[in-house]
């Protein structure tokens, strides 16, 4: 018997908000990947600490500061006037679905154990939603990140970028959407020294719709990307460059996805035009193919196999057939 997209969505819709899809063994509902395996130790956040509920910007740049384990409950919209700075041992999730953080987006620095979980973050400009930098140990599960990509590829910068030597990161179950330039990791060839080594993240069961570039594109490290949904992701989704190592498997590719993965050096001119005609070239990154995946009608370009064989721990991987539905339907804010 053939199942069909819709039949298994109308299968596992009255399932998902009482069982997570763990329960039957298709996916991990919980912190999986490089933030739980990894030399320090399982990312718990504010595990431990006290609880605070937050409803405006005032409070929520006290509630994050800091060093000590605390839980951060957001309700409601929060214009931030500035970017707040997350404190190590900090859990800041959005209650329900209205958690929503406008104006500035938040900032992870010299931090460790970090969760950022259920919380819709839009239409941040000049900066990014989440920068994670010189940080260990931090989960981002379960938010939105959205702006608008017919303003070009300039006009807002990156959803999560991670960046000047982080570790041991998880991006999961996120819905990004309607945006250029989406998770950069390592984001300047000139902090060769300050990354190479480090920026070690796992990327599983996002769904990225109508994005441009950057799902994501990495430098100096390593990236296991699996059991992702790209629809319509527009020019180059992922993509591994200046010696940078990916491990891709159990990923699938829809719509108008022009190249689903590369490891050629050339940014195309589609991520940066206003840097050259011909788009930046670095040196070609390396790329590691495991479970299959399905590309859709997207190109592939791999010019260096890399060492990046096998994922150093773990993980449940959804199988192909059931990618689309099980992220469409987990993905996102109000799942948790």
């Amino acid at each position: 018997m053939r199942f069909s997209f819709l039949t298994v969505a109308s299968a596992l819709a009255p399932l998902t908000a009482a069982f997570p899809f763990g329960s039957f063994g298709l996916a991990s509902w919980d912190v999986e990947g490089f933030a739980k395996d990894n030399p320090i130790g399982v990312t718990t956040g504010g595990e431990g600490g006290s609880t605070v509920t937050v409803d405006n910007a005032a409070d929520f740049k006290a509630a994050v500061a800091g060093d000590e384990p605390k839980t951060v409950l957001v309700k409601g919209e929060i214009n931030l006037p500035s970017r707040p700075k997350i404190g190590s041992n900090k859990s800041v999730i959005g209650v329900g679905r209205t958690a929503h953080i406008t104006g500035s987006g938040l900032d992870v620095f010299n931090s460790t154990n970090v969760i950022i979980r259920n919380l819709k973050i839009s239409f941040i400009e000049d900066n990014d939603c989440i920068t994670i930098r010189n940080s260990t140990r931090v989960w981002v599960d379960h938010n939105e990140f959205a702006s608008d990509i017919t303003k070009g590829p300039d006009a807002y910068d990156g959803q999560v970028d991670i960046i000047r030597g982080s570790d041991w990161i998880t991006v999961s179950w996120n819905y990004f959407h309607d945006h250029w330039k989406s998770s950069l990791v390592g984001n300047d060839t000139t902090f060769r020294d300050i990354d190479f080594g480090h920026l070690h993240v796992t990327y599983h069961h996002n769904y990225w719709r109508n994005e441009g570039t950057r799902g994501p594109a990495g430098r100096f490290g390593h990236q296991h990307v699996y059991n992702n949904l790209y629809v319509d992701f527009l020019y180059q989704a992922i993509h591994s460059r200046s010696d940078n190592q990916v491990l891709v498997e159990g990923n699938v590719f829809r719509g108008k996805t022009r190249e689903a993965l590369s490891t050629y050096g050339l940014v195309i001119p589609d991520d940066s035009p206003n840097t050259c005609t011909c788009g930046d070239e670095e040196l070609d990154g390396y790329a590691n193919l495991g479970a299959k995946n399905d590309w859709g009608k997207a190109t592939v370009n791999i010019t260096q196999v890399g060492n990046f064989r096998k994922a150093p721990y773990k993980f449940k991987l959804t199988p192909l057939p059931l990618v689309e539905p099980i992220v469409k339907l987990g993905a996102g804010v109000g799942k948790i």
